[in-house]
């Protein structure tokens, strides 16, 4: 039992990383003639690339079957499940890991009920940014890209974080070298080949957790002796008030942030949805046969994530009754389920090494294209030299490296993006309304931002000084703190959002109405605008149809 030596875990570590590097580098020599839309994007440029689509429409099962794949292989239920789901169990107990399951597994009944009417109207499909560029404008859409931004910045710190405690967890070995080396590795095969070849490691990725889980049940069906005596010690079976607030904290965080991941999809084209791993489940949604099979292949979908989730974090409560949980010194509950690996034989040690390493390399670099990806599209409109995509490629990398050094909590970074889209998501939404034609691009980014300041005034209040008021939009405390701070942020981004953009409703028809009449005019500001048909890309991976955005023209911001 125990770690391999330091000299069998540099091999094992640094082979894996040059076994990525001779595979990219190959796929990226393979793709050396490709274009810069290619570049910059996967779907669409693979034969058989999506099983869904390629088939066809599906039935219920094999639909089942695609969602629980699509679940595995994105962030939501990629790396991520391995670090946050036994985290919170070693928090909130028994309780906090059912809520979250269900908190993370019930969305996907939301793509059964909710897609057949995205279905009908928009049968070509639908891109939250471009529909946005055009119902808000300009403005209102760069400000969701850097959303989009912070959002993919904040899951790659969260990668390497994740990877530099876990290596010195299984190995007991300094893990920034091996951040470095990866950084470096991801880097070099990424800015010579691009989306395409993250296109090619996402399958690597997924096979890399399902093998995980299965040396997790080995290891706790082998080796794991727990100890009764901690089971009523630890109070992780008892109900806690922070247990109870995750039933609003959770959902809303999950929800919404889901909302703000899953871009678009589009189908009957050559797909090019650039920066969004999420979009696999609306690829689903539009490959169903029909609603009564997409009904029922959500339905069993999301009763199996359910169970998977729930077995991954119950490594948080077995390593915490079998006493490997916190240690000595004390270990981050996120790397629960590693800490019972290490239980294993030290041959095993190595295998799971090696799974880790491959694990983080593949979700790391679609992290990567993703963020050049978006920043090209959205900001540029694809019209930057390749060379200078590649660069921006490079240059990514320093901010993250410098921000995951620091290993900060793997929960807090993915809480700190949920609260930003809890502020955002619900003012962005109320123009999806017919009704809500009034709605304009300055209440949404008033309401976002001030639903961010919302967070900030109410942690003034409730601590009493400006400093902790701040540090609560930054989730410092994470889900330690035994009080209503946590639960009052998520209470407040959302509302908050929803008072300043109502605020900011008011103020723009305030300041039309006293416009027009200094100008003799008639007040328009709540003119029903001509109708548009949804936005969608072009076969060739440009942003939009271009004739069709010159002819709906773009969005009112004020």
């Amino acid at each position: 039992m125990g770690a391999p030596s330091s000299q069998a875990s540099n091999a094992i570590i640094y082979l894996t990383y040059g076994a990525f590097l001779v595979l990219g580098l190959y796929i990226a020599w393979r793709l050396r003639s490709q274009t810069k839309t290619q570049f910059l994007s996967s779907n669409g440029t693979q034969k058989g690339q999506d099983p869904a689509m390629r088939a066809g429409r599906r039935g219920s099962i094999p639909l089942a079957l695609n969602f629980i794949a699509s679940g595995i292989s994105t962030e939501a239920l990629g790396s991520g499940i391995l670090f946050a789901y036994p985290q919170i169990a070693t928090i909130a107990g028994v309780q906090g890991l059912v809520i979250y399951a269900l908190a993370s597994s019930l969305p996907l009944l939301v793509f059964g009920f909710l897609g057949p009417i995205i279905r009908r109207k928009t049968p070509h499909g639908f891109v939250l940014t471009e529909w946005t560029r055009q119902r808000y404008g300009l403005i209102a859409a760069w400000y969701l890209s850097v959303l989009t931004l912070i959002t993919i910045f904040l899951y790659m710190v969260a990668e390497l974080s994740a990877l530099q405690q876990i290596v010195t967890a299984l190995t007991g070995m300094n893990g920034l070298p091996v951040v470095i080396v990866e950084c470096a590795v991801t880097t070099i095969y990424t800015s010579l080949g691009g989306f395409r070849v993250s296109f090619v490691t996402d399958n690597i990725q997924g096979a890399m957790v399902v093998g995980l889980i299965v040396l997790g049940v080995i290891a706790v069906g082998a080796t794991t002796d727990v100890d009764r005596s901690l089971i009523g010690k630890s109070g992780l079976l008892d109900a806690s008030l922070l247990g109870w607030q995750l039933m609003y904290i959770l959902p809303v965080a999950i929800l919404t942030n889901d909302f703000f991941l899953s871009v678009g999809v589009l189908v009957e084209t050559p797909v090019d949805v650039l920066y969004s791993r999420c979009q696999g489940f609306w690829m689903r949604t539009f490959a169903s046969r029909s609603d009564r099979d997409l009904r029922i292949g959500t339905s069993i979908a999301t009763a199996a994530v359910l169970c998977i989730l729930v077995l991954v974090g119950s490594s948080g409560l077995l390593a915490a009754w079998t006493g490997v949980w916190p240690g000595d010194p004390a270990q981050e509950g996120s790397i629960a389920l590693f800490l019972l690996l290490e239980q294993l034989p030290s041959w095993v040690v190595g295998v799971v090494l090696v799974m880790v390493v491959s694990l983080s390399t593949a979700a790391f670099d679609s992290f990567q294209s993703a963020m050049v990806s978006t920043a090209s599209n959205d900001f540029f409109r694809n019209r930057l030299g390749i060379w200078w995509v590649r660069a921006g490629v490079v240059l990514l990398i320093f901010p993250v490296v410098v921000v995951a050094l620091k290993s900060p909590d793997i929960l807090q970074i993915f809480l700190i993006s949920d609260l930003v889209s809890a502020a955002a998501v619900p003012v962005l939404l109320i123009g999806l309304h017919e009704r809500c034609y009034w709605w304009r691009g300055f209440e949404v980014v008033v309401g976002g931002l001030g639903g961010i300041l919302t967070v900030f005034l109410f942690g003034t209040v409730y601590y009493g000084n400006a400093r902790q008021g701040g540090r609560l939009i930054l989730l410092e405390g994470g889900l330690y703190a035994n009080d209503w701070s946590v639960f009052g942020a998520f209470v407040a981004a959302p509302v908050g959002g929803l008072l300043w953009g109502a605020a900011a409703f008011a103020l723009r028809l305030a300041f039309q109405f006293g416009m027009a009449r200094a100008r003799h005019e008639r007040f328009a500001a709540l003119d029903r605008p001509a109708p548009t048909e949804p936005p969608f890309l072009a076969a060739d991976g440009d942003a939009a149809v271009q004739g069709q955005v010159e002819k709906t023209g773009k969005g009112t911001f004020f």
